[in-house]
């Protein structure tokens, strides 16, 4: 059985920082790409960041660029994101997910394993 299981989620202040974490497990983590989606109260889910199997090659959405850090420990099956400079529109619940391919995609269609969230909020 297929699970992904985030944590680190809670509330901070606007331009504190956040580390999410995805414990992956039934499932070939190193041979998959990994992402991780938001979606905020009344919108549509949300690329956020996504990484391929080996971590060598990363992909943002416009609006974390700069800010936001996808990472993976193959050994230890988890993924992570790490968020700097906070804003409250990043307020969300932050899914991972496990892609049916080894390189990176921004399409949610792709990804056919999903964790049942983390919440973040940013206070003003």
């Amino acid at each position: 059985q297929v699970q992904l299981v985030e944590s680190g989620g809670g509330l901070v202040q606007a331009g504190g920082s956040l580390r999410l974490s995805c414990l992956a497990s039934g499932l070939t983590f190193s041979r998959r790409a990994m992402g991780w989606f938001r979606q905020a109260p009344g919108k549509e889910r949300e690329f956020v960041a996504a990484i391929n199997w080996g971590g060598g090659s990363t992909s943002y959405g416009d609006s974390v660029k700069g800010r936001f850090t996808i990472s993976r420990d193959n050994a230890k099956n988890t993924l992570y994101l790490h968020m700097d400079s906070l804003k409250p529109e990043d307020t969300a619940v932050y899914y991972c997910a496990a892609a049916n391919r080894f390189g990176n995609t921004r399409d949610l269609n792709e990804y056919d394993y999903w964790g049942q969230g983390t919440r973040v909020t940013v206070s003003s």
